[in-house]
């Protein structure tokens, strides 16, 4: 944890003081920190501002802040959506903070033909909610990002999709013959829109053994551009990081 991030009810007093009453958070104050009263911790409010407080008073059950001052904005979320194939229960967690942390603005986890069924069954699932907390307090920031459930891939690509596209779609395709520098390069060419961006505001990330040819089909069709990012062919943790890590280098153009 990089913060402490409490909800808006931990916090009394004009914001003035707070609590923490997370058993995980008082681990990581105590273990991880060795933190001690009269300490200063990094703190945020869920959804609100960023800042410090002092630590006043340190029990089993919770630790009373003062001097609470959030006056930092949190760092801007990426104009993105990622679209990602619902992956094995073991990774969602790892890949759910990962791009939490990295500022995704919207997360849809869906269906795919090699999505196994017993996937959606998983308990891992109604755990979303501690993922992205484990995610925004790696990445110091207090935006959560909004996270939904598509099990059907194909009336959500014809009927849906067109509707979260702001500025074009691409997906990750390990064969496709057009790299994502290529297609970047090619952005750049082209007149830019007024606060438009080379980057494109949708992405789809395969599962394991990414997408089938029908499913590229489908997408292409409704506009999105396959592209590849390199030879190798990654695990779908990787490929999320080495993809999403594109909007971090060129965010700025």
């Amino acid at each position: 944890m990089n913060c402490i991030l409490l909800p808006a009810a931990n916090f009394q007093h004009d914001n003035a003081s707070a609590y923490i009453n997370d058993l995980a958070q008082i681990a990581h104050v105590n273990k991880v920190l060795g933190a001690k009263v009269g300490g200063t911790l990094k703190v945020g409010q869920l959804g609100g501002s960023l800042g410090t407080a002092t630590i006043e008073n340190i029990a089993a059950d919770s630790i009373q802040l003062r001097d609470v001052d959030l006056t930092i904005d949190p760092p801007p979320k990426l104009n993105l959506t990622v679209v990602l194939a619902l992956p094995r229960p073991k990774v969602l967690r790892r890949l759910i903070m990962d791009m939490t942390a990295l500022g995704v603005n919207d997360i849809i986890l869906i269906n795919s033909y090699r999505t196994q069924k017993s996937y959606w069954q998983s308990p891992m699932l109604n755990r979303l909610d501690e993922f992205v907390l484990e995610g925004l307090q790696q990445g110091v920031d207090t935006m959560a990002p909004r996270v939904t459930l598509q099990k059907r891939f194909k009336p959500f690509v014809e009927d849906e999709l067109t509707s979260f596209i702001t500025n074009r779609a691409i997906v990750a395709h390990p064969y496709s013959a057009l790299s994502f520098s290529q297609y970047v390069h090619q952005q750049l060419t082209k007149p830019k829109a007024p606060n438009g961006s080379v980057l494109p505001s949708m992405v789809f990330i395969g599962a394991e053994g990414g997408w089938i040819d029908y499913e590229i089909d489908l997408l292409t069709a409704q506009g999105c551009a396959a592209v590849n990012i390199g030879p190798r062919i990654l695990r779908t943790e990787a490929a999320v990081n080495v993809i999403l890590g594109q909007w971090l280098l060129y965010s700025q153009y």
